[in-house]
C-alpha cells in the first residue's frame, strides 16, 4: 500500500518525510502499458518518472498549500518532456514524451539534458484561483552552480530548494518497475512558512550549512542505499538510519487518504478543448477521419468524436431546440 510518513526530530530544527508508492506507481505503469501508441517506458526513464513522482508527493506533504503541484523536465534529449501532478489529497498521475531511442542505463543528462539546455520546472497551481491569479512556478536548468550536468534527479531538487527556499534539504529517490521512494530531511525555517510560496528568505539563507543537528542527520540520510529505499518499510528504514535519535512520527497518510492513481481527464474537457481549436480545425480533422480521436497521455483513456458531436460543440445557442423539443 502506498503511504506517506512525516516526521519530526524532537528538539532538533529538522524534520523529514519518507514515502512509498507501490499501488499508486504500479497503476501508473500498468496504464502506460495499455496505451496502444506508446507502450512501455525504456528502463531508464521508468526509473526517472518514478523518482519524479515520488518527488512530487514529498513536495505536496511537505508544503501548505490547496491546489496541485506539477513537477516538470523538459529538454533537448530523446525524452522531450515529463510530467507529474499531484493534488491536495495526493491523486497522482504521471506521463513522458520520447523521441528518440533510451538506452537502458541512460543517465539523466543523456535523457533530457544532453546540450545543457533542459529545465525543471515546479509549478503551484491553486485550486480556486482569485481574479487574476495566476499560478506560482519556478524553472531551474539541470546543472549546477559550475554549469556541471547533474546527473541525478535529487541534485536538481536539492539545487532548486537551496535556490528557491533556502533551505538545507536532503533528498534519496529511487525506483524500479514496482516501487516508487523517496526520502526528503530539510531543515525548519528559521522565520515564515518556508514553503515554496513563501518565507523570510533572507533569514534562511544565512542559515544555510550551519546547522550541526542537520548536517548529522543529513550524512545518515544521505547513507541510504536505492535497494535499501526499495525493498524496506518505513518502520525498518527509520530505525536503521536514526536509531539513535528521538523521532516523533504523525499518522501515516495511506488508503483513502494517501497517494492514489487519479487521472482527471473528461470528455467534456476534451471537448472544452476542441472547441479552442475552432470549428474550421476541427472540421478540416474530419474530412480526413471519421471521427476526432484524442488519448489521454496519463491515463490511456480514448475519446471519440463524430461529426455529429463537433456540430452540438459549434452549435450557436439561439440555433438550440426548444427544451420541450429536446426532451422528445
Amino acid at each position: 500500500m502506498s503511504e506517506i510518513q512525516k516526521f519530526l526530530f524532537d528538539g532538533l530544527p529538522v524534520r523529514g518525510v519518507l514515502v512509498r508508492l507501490t499501488d499508486a506507481w504500479q497503476e501508473i505503469l500498468s496504464r502506460r502499458r495499455a496505451n496502444t501508441t506508446h507502450g512501455a517506458y525504456p528502463s531508464a526513464l521508468q526509473d526517472l518518472l518514478g523518482e519524479m513522482t515520488a518527488a512530487a508527493v514529498l513536495m505536496q506533504s511537505n508544503i501548505k498549500f490547496n491546489g496541485a503541484v506539477v513537477l516538470q523536465i523538459f529538454g533537448d534529449g530523446p525524452v522531450k518532456l515529463a510530467v507529474v501532478e499531484v493534488q491536495p489529497d495526493f491523486a497522482v498521475r504521471a506521463t513522458a514524451t520520447v523521441s528518440g531511442e533510451v538506452a537502458a542505463d541512460a543517465t539523466l543528462s543523456q535523457m533530457v539534458n544532453a546540450d545543457n539546455q533542459g529545465r525543471c520546472a515546479i509549478t503551484l497551481d491553486p485550486l480556486t484561483r482569485q481574479p487574476g491569479q495566476q499560478p506560482y512556478q519556478g524553472v531551474v536548468p539541470l546543472f549546477g552552480d559550475a554549469r556541471e550536468k547533474l546527473d541525478k534527479f535529487s541534485d536538481v531538487l536539492q539545487h532548486y530548494m537551496l535556490q528557491s527556499e533556502q533551505l538545507d534539504t536532503t533528498l534519496v529517490l529511487a525506483a524500479n518497475d514496482q516501487v516508487a521512494a523517496g526520502l526528503l530531511i530539510q531543515r525548519l525555517p528559521m522565520q515564515g512558512t518556508g514553503n515554496l510560496a513563501g518565507g523570510d528568505a533572507r533569514a534562511n539563507e544565512d542559515a544555510i550549512g550551519r546547522d550541526e543537528d542537520y548536517q548529522r542527520i543529513a550524512l545518515l540520510a544521505s547513507s541510504l542505499k536505492r535497494e535499501e529505499l526499495l525493498t524496506l518499510d518505513v518502520d525498518t528504514i527509520l530505525r536503521r538510519l536514526f536509531w539513535d535519535e528521538k523521532i516523533l512520527r504523525f499518522e501515516p497518510l495511506q488508503g483513502d487518504s494517501g497517494p492514489h492513481f487519479a487521472c482527471s481527464c473528461s470528455r467534456e474537457r476534451v471537448t472544452q478543448m476542441i472547441v479552442g481549436l475552432g470549428a474550421e480545425e476541427a472540421h478540416s480533422i474530419l474530412q480526413e477521419s471519421p471521427n476526432i480521436e484524442v488519448g489521454c497521455d496519463f491515463c490511456a483513456a480514448q475519446y471519440r468524436f463524430d461529426a455529429v458531436d463537433v456540430a452540438q460543440m459549434f452549435r450557436q445557442p439561439d440555433q438550440l431546440p426548444p427544451a420541450s423539443a429536446a426532451v422528445q
